[in-house]
């Protein structure tokens, strides 16, 4: 069988866990009976899409494309409910999909926001390989002895993706590690990118963890499978010792990436929730479906005056626009008061 040079290939980021950039390997096209989420495939760009599109690299930079390139990624699955959907489930004999996410998922689009520019397409080349066996993910979990996660959370969670989240837990990991204390990051569930958990390393987190580290393209996947994954993740978040963890549950937990299973696995440890909304009646149906009352309410729902009165007056809680410098105070008192932390 013929070997490849790592240079041949673009690697997304969800090949940072493993060596592919680093040691030959083989390419074997194999029947869709043998395909699985979390393998390692190349495929040629067969269409670059618009122009603005990128791919995310390993070390979390983005790589614009010129078609006709091979690129290595993982099949997955993606239900994003803002922008697309997609499953490697659904690829035909053709062996034609799309890259759902920059990070490289890949699977056959299912739908699309209107709003959404035209995604790259590509074409199956084969599996990676090594004497004879597919590469997956799971050839590159980390080694991690399992320890009780009992580490204090500060949980962000959203109504949907692109609510504010991430942005939300960066201002709160600098308000942390501005105070000395040791800061970690994690996303527990979502669909695989380095973006959101590098924001948090560039604010100071001491180390940063997700879904990919433990062998999850998404977090797509049947529950007792994403309860392995998640015990192991949180394993290697307790071995941080940490003062306090910001921790992201990707998406919405009403979602299909199972982060209400991720909510529920962080359990007592959870000291303050940060609701990131797109809107007020957003907040309350979450509130409602989960029967939660978050601490702080976020995110873009918090742009405008109309809309922080608005959550005050329909679901009765803390709306907060994070961004704007004014609100520092009483965040540091709401945190400090949920965490016992100094700050």
């Amino acid at each position: 069988m013929k070997t490849y040079t790592p240079s041949y290939f673009i690697f997304t980021s969800l090949t940072r866990i493993s060596d592919l950039e680093e040691k030959e390997f083989g390419l074997e096209k194999l029947d869709r009976a043998h395909w699985s989420a979390g393998d390692y495939v190349v495929c040629r760009i067969i269409d670059p899409g618009d122009t603005s599109l990128r791919l995310e690299l390993p070390n979390g930079r983005m790589r614009g494309v010129i078609g006709d390139e091979h690129v290595v990624g993982v099949l997955g699955e993606r239900f994003a409910t803002l922008e697309a959907t997609g499953t490697w489930k659904e690829v035909g004999s053709d062996g034609e999909m799309s890259i759902l996410t920059g990070g490289g998922i890949f699977g056959k689009l299912t739908s699309k926001s209107a709003f959404m520019p035209n995604m790259m397409k590509i074409k199956y080349t084969g599996h990676v390989v090594r004497k004879g066996k597919k590469i997956t993910m799971d050839h590159f979990l980390p080694d991690v002895e399992p320890m009780e996660f009992n580490t204090p959370v500060v949980l962000f969670i959203g109504t949907s993706m692109s609510a504010g989240k991430t942005t939300s837990a960066r201002i709160v990991t600098n308000i942390l590690k501005s105070a000395n204390y040791k800061v970690v990051g994690a996303k527990l569930s979502g669909a695989g990118r380095f973006k959101d958990i590098l924001a948090l390393k560039d604010v100071g987190a001491d180390a940063v963890f997700d879904f990919v580290d433990v062998g999850l393209p998404s977090s797509i996947c049947p529950e007792e499978v994403f309860q392995k994954k998640c015990s192991m993740l949180l394993s290697l978040v307790a071995h941080q010792h940490a003062d306090v963890a910001i921790v992201e549950v990707g998406a919405s937990p009403m979602e299909p990436y199972n982060g209400d299973l991720a909510v529920k696995a962080l359990g007592k440890n959870i000291r303050c929730t940060v609701l990131s909304a797109t809107d007020p009646y957003s907040v309350y149906g979450l509130m409602k479906a989960f029967n939660t009352v978050p601490d702080i309410v976020s995110g873009i729902t918090t742009n405008t005056l109309a809309g922080i009165k608005m959550v005050k007056d329909l679901c009765g809680v803390r709306a907060l626009n994070l961004i704007d410098s004014k609100t520092n105070t009483e965040l540091r008192e709401i945190l400090a008061q949920k965490t016992g932390l100094n700050l």
